[in-house]
Parts: C-alpha cells; structure tokens; sequence
C-alpha cells in the first residue's frame, strides 16, 4: 500500500500534540523491540543450556558414544534458525525506532533545528499499514551467528574432537587410529563423521565471515570519534 497523497505542511517539531502523539508511538515500539529482544537471549540461553548439560554427559560418562554431540550440533542449529527468524521481527520494530531517533528526536533535542530530509514519515506510515522484513533469512541467520552462534558451535567442534581423544579405545597414537577412533559402530563410519566435522565448521565459519564482511551494524570501531564528558 502507498501513500500518494502526503500533506505538505508538518508539523513542526514544537507542536504539542504532535510532539505527544510520537512521543508515544516511540515508547510503543521500544517496549515492542525490547520484547523481542528478550525472545533472542530466551534462545540464546536454550542453546547454552543444552550445550551444558550435553557436555556434562559425554565427559562423565565414558561410555556414551562422541556422536552425541552430532545431536548438539543439530539443536543449536534449530536454535539458531528460531533465532535468526526473531531476529528479523526485532530488526522490523528496531528500524521504526531508529527512523523516529534519527527524524524526530534530533530536531526535539536541537530544539529549533529542522527535521532532516527525505521522505521518513510516508515510508513509516506505508510501514505501519503493511509492515514487512527489513532484511533477509539469510542476513538474519548470519547476524546472529556473527554475534553468538558461532563461538558455541567452535566450542562444541573442540569438544568432541577432545572427547574422541579422552575416550578412544584403543588410545589414538597416530592418524589413522584417530581416524579410527572417529567410527561409531557400522553406523557411522569415519568419513561420515570427518566429513561431518569438516562441512560443519567450514560452513559455520564461511557464513560468519561472510556476515562479518558484508553486515554492517549501526555501531563502528572505525568510524569518527568523539569524547564524551558527561
């Protein structure tokens, strides 16, 4: 839906109701980001969860098979993908609020400043009637796994390969016993596993460089600074 029609007299950023009416709206839609925020550390907290106590049995229990954490890998993969699927709800509410701080907020705080240019009030209200993603699956899922996932999926990488190592019968002494060592019965022969390992960390460390090269975020270690003295 398009706003063709858009009045050519706005309110000016000292108007009292006007001013009270975004003034409102803004509050709205922070306790609507910070509500989906929460939803993103729920997850976050469930990956870790499992991955704790997955941990605690695969390195207590000697007998348990390493192939355990094959079922790691796959839950915080689901994670993961619940995740990134949030995330693009949060960053839909998150680009509403940061349009109001950048268009609204500024000309209040400069006081007699004027409202920046552009035509923000006609995209935000388009928006509001038919609101939409902002980004991706993809670029959601990479954004996260840039910001968490990917130290928990490293961990749970060193983890097995250590506990292949703690637990093999007969010890690994070389190569090809660790190669061995990687088989679980007739089930899942050493290829499968290495194959596993190996396409699990290239793809998990591809897609986060991938994001880290190609998604920026609203803050920057390279962009100019200033020193604040509150």
């Amino acid at each position: 839906m398009k706003i063709n029609a858009m009045s050519e007299q706005h309110p000016p950023p000292s108007d009292g109701h006007y001013v009270t009416a975004m003034s409102h709206f803004y509050r709205g839609e922070v306790g609507r980001i910070m509500a989906w925020r929460a939803r993103l550390d729920n997850t976050t907290n469930w990956a870790i969860t499992t991955t704790s106590t997955i941990f605690t049995v695969a390195f207590s229990i000697e007998r348990v098979p390493h192939i355990i954490f094959l079922f790691n890998v796959a839950v915080v993969g689901i994670m993961l993908w619940i995740e990134a699927r949030r995330y693009r709800f949060y960053d839909a509410f998150r680009a509403r609020v940061r349009m109001l701080e950048a268009h609204f907020l500024v000309p209040v705080v400069m006081q007699h400043a004027p409202m920046l240019e552009g035509d923000w009030r006609k995209l935000l209200a388009e928006d509001l009637l038919m609101p939409g993603f902002k980004i991706s699956r993809f670029e959601a899922l990479g954004r996260r796994l840039k910001r968490n996932y990917v130290f928990i999926f490293i961990i749970i990488l060193v983890a097995w390969i250590t506990k292949i190592f703690l637990h093999a019968q007969p010890r690994i002494t070389d190569w090809r016993s660790f190669y061995h060592a990687l088989s679980v019965s007739n089930a899942f022969p050493g290829w499968l596993v290495a194959f596993f390992l190996f396409s699990t960390l290239s793809i998990v460390l591809g897609i986060s460089c991938w994001a880290a090269v190609h998604l920026r975020g609203e803050f920057t270690d390279f962009g100019p600074r200033r020193n604040w003295k509150i």
